[in-house]
């Protein structure tokens, strides 16, 4: 991450859990150490060119997703290790994006939750109709 910054990279930081991570609910303590790996040494200015992608691998190209309860979990638990290690105005202001199998039918659902801030389409980005059905969405007020 570091060196991507250097460059004068924007990143997308990617963290998630195995299937296997979330049935022995050890979903947390992975998307830990994975944020701590990342995220290690990086001020608050680093961070206004970082954004954090919460893709849990059993979801990708699995067909399965999260719920919108799962992912808002998880999205709220990256906020507030943020907030641990790089402050408050840093959490809120950093984009955390879900990237688990978005598809037309979850995209209104996943981003009614607070902590989700976008998404990170996969496979569905392929089919101009899905993609275009997504990023048309609209979450009623």
């Amino acid at each position: 991450v570091r060196a991507a910054l250097l460059a004068d990279l924007n990143v997308i930081l990617c963290v998630g859990e195995t299937l296997s991570d979330r049935k022995s609910e050890r979903h947390f303590e992975v998307v830990a150490k994975q944020l701590t790996a990342g995220l290690d040494g990086l001020t608050r200015e680093d961070m206004k060119n970082v954004l954090i992608a919460y893709e849990p691998v059993w979801a990708i190209g699995t067909g399965k997703t999260a719920t919108p309860e799962q992912a808002q979990q998880m999205h709220r638990f990256i906020r507030d290790s943020l907030t641990k290690t790089h402050g408050n105005e840093t959490s809120e202001n950093v984009k955390i994006l879900y990237g688990g199998s978005v598809k037309p039918e979850n995209i209104s659902a996943l981003m009614m939750q607070a902590d989700i801030d976008g998404a990170l389409v996969g496979g569905a980005s392929l089919n101009p109709e899905d993609f275009f059905r997504i990023i048309s969405y609209r979450v009623d007020d």
